[in-house]
C-alpha cells in the first residue's frame, strides 16, 4: 500500500538528518488572512524559518493528499483557492474524493505528528468557545493535542473564545502549558489575560528538555508552548475589548454558529478595528514562528 500522506523531498531530508523542522497551518493563510497578505505572509512564514536554517513544513490537503511541506504552487493554492476548512475528522473524507482543504490546528497537529514533525507554529490556539455549556461548541484542537507528540508555539487561544474553561480543559486532559518568559497566560492580540500558569520557560532549550521527559514519562500528548506577543505589538485592551463585543453582536444577528463562528469573528474584527486587528494577528503569528524555530532547533540537537 502507498503512503497514504506526502512529504516533500525537503522535509523528508530534514528529519533524515535530524535538522531542525517546524510545521506551518494552512488555515491561517486560506481562511485568517485577506488576499493578498494571506500570500504574502505564507511565504514569509516561511522564510523566517529558512533565515534561522529550520525546514518549514506548511500543512494541507491537496487534491485528496495530506502534503507535509509545500511547493510554491502548493502554497499559492492554498492563499488564492477556495479550500474548505479541514479538521482531523475530515482528512479520510477529503483523501477518498481527491478533494481540497486547509488544515486546522488539530488537523495540521495530527499531520505532522504522522511525518514525524515535533514543533508547530501557529498563530492561537482554538478552544472552548463562549456559551459551550449550552452549544457543547469546542474545537478539536486541544483534544487533538492530548493524544499527539507535538509542541505548539501559539499566543494562547484566540479572544473569542473562553480563555478560563479552555485552561481547564487542556489541565483535564493533561497537556502541559508553559508560558514562554511569562507566568500569565497571554490573550492572542492582548499580552496578558487574567489566569497565571503553573510553570513557565525562559529559553527554548527548556523546551526541548521538558519535551524529552515527555518521551520519556508522558502518554503521548502533546504542550503547549504560550509566547506572548511582544510589548510594542500587541493591541490597546478598550479597543481589543469594544471591538470583540462587536463582532460577537454581528454573529448574534447573523445566526452564526459552529465552525462559521471564528473566521466570521475574526474578518468582522478585523473590518471594525480598521485593520488593526491584522497586523497584530501578523505580527504574533511572526513572533510564534522565530520561537518555534528556536525550539525545533534546540530538540534537533538532543532527540
Amino acid at each position: 500500500m502507498s503512503q497514504p500522506f506526502v512529504v516533500s523531498d525537503e522535509v523528508a531530508a530534514a528529519l533524515a538528518d535530524k535538522r531542525p523542522v517546524v510545521a506551518l497551518e494552512s488555515t491561517i493563510i486560506s481562511h485568517g488572512l485577506p488576499r493578498p497578505r494571506n500570500h504574502e505572509a505564507a511565504i514569509e512564514f516561511e522564510q523566517i524559518l529558512r533565515e534561522q536554517d529550520v525546514t518549514p513544513a506548511t500543512i494541507a490537503i491537496l487534491d485528496g493528499v495530506p502534503r507535509i511541506g509545500l511547493d510554491g504552487e502548493g502554497v499559492r493554492r492554498i492563499a488564492e483557492d477556495d479550500l474548505a476548512k479541514a479538521s482531523v475528522r475530515d482528512i479520510p473524507i477529503l483523501a477518498a474524493r481527491g478533494a481540497s482543504a486547509a488544515t486546522t490546528v488539530a488537523a495540521t497537529s495530527h499531520l505532522a505528528a504522522l511525518a514525524g514533525v515535533r514543533v508547530f507554529a501557529t498563530g492561537g490556539l482554538g478552544g472552548v468557545h463562549k456559551g459551550a455549556s449550552e452549544s457543547f461548541d469546542e474545537s478539536a484542537d486541544i483534544d487533538t493535542i492530548a493524544v499527539t507528540p507535538i509542541t505548539v508555539v501559539s499566543a494562547g487561544v484566540k479572544s473569542v473564545l473562553d480563555i478560563a474553561a479552555t485552561l481547564e480543559r487542556l489541565e483535564t486532559l493533561s497537556i502541559p502549558v508553559l508560558g514562554f518568559g511569562t507566568r500569565v497566560f497571554p490573550s492572542f492580540w492582548l499580552r496578558e489575560s487574567a489566569y497565571t500558569l503553573d510553570w513557565s520557560v525562559d529559553s527554548a532549550e527548556e523546551v526541548a528538555a521538558v519535551m524529552k521527559a515527555q518521551d520519556q514519562l508522558g502518554h503521548g500528548q502533546g504542550i503547549v508552548v504560550a509566547n506572548p506577543i511582544p510589548a510594542d505589538q500587541a493591541w490597546e485592551p478598550e479597543e481589543h475589548d469594544r471591538v470583540i463585543s462587536e463582532a460577537f453582536e454581528l454573529a448574534a444577528a447573523a445566526g452564526v454558529t459552529g465552525k462559521a463562528v471564528t473566521p466570521f469573528l475574526l474578518l468582522k474584527i478585523v473590518e471594525l478595528s480598521g485593520g488593526r486587528s491584522l497586523e497584530v494577528n501578523l505580527d504574533l503569528a511572526r513572533n510564534n514562528v522565530r520561537v518555534a524555530g528556536r525550539i525545533a532547533t534546540a530538540w534537533s540537537a538532543i532527540a
